[in-house]
């Protein structure tokens, strides 16, 4: 409650709310929260993967390439050719040492591309190459 005498007689101070703390715990959280968040890298193209009743979900440190139904690759949504995959792995391999790498291959792409990425990729030092792929009746 506001004092009259004291305000009048010019001694009042008006009172302040500290806001630095609630800005020091808002740039915590956002530190926090960058830190902690996980970017997916996507190969760059929809593509309609081959079905495997075996497929199974790898979740750590993947290396997507893409592989389109026309023979194009793809690595971080740009298009690559041939011989710059192993430079690209290498260079990936170099952040993440136990990256795996997965090819993202069409279902109609042909069979000798994919060959010869996976060789362009075991060449490049990647010890885990697959190619991705998605159970029956699962969506994707």
């Amino acid at each position: 409650m506001i004092d009259i005498r004291k305000s009048l007689r010019g001694k009042y101070q008006e009172e302040e709310i500290n806001v630095m703390p609630l800005v020091d715990m808002v740039f915590l959280l956002l530190i926090f929260f960058m830190v902690t968040t996980s970017f997916v890298k996507e190969a760059g193209i929809d593509v309609h993967r081959p079905t495997a009743a075996t497929a199974q979900l790898k979740d750590k440190g993947n290396i997507l390439l893409g592989v389109s139904a026309d023979g194009r690759i793809f690595f971080e949504k740009k298009a690559i050719d041939l011989r710059s995959v192993r430079a690209h792995i290498e260079r990936s391999l170099a952040e993440s040492p136990e990256g795996a790498v997965v090819i993202v291959a069409d279902q109609k792409s042909d069979t000798g591309v994919i060959v010869r990425v996976m060789d362009q990729c075991r060449l490049a030092g990647a010890r885990r190459v697959s190619i991705a792929a998605t159970r029956p009746g699962a969506k994707g």
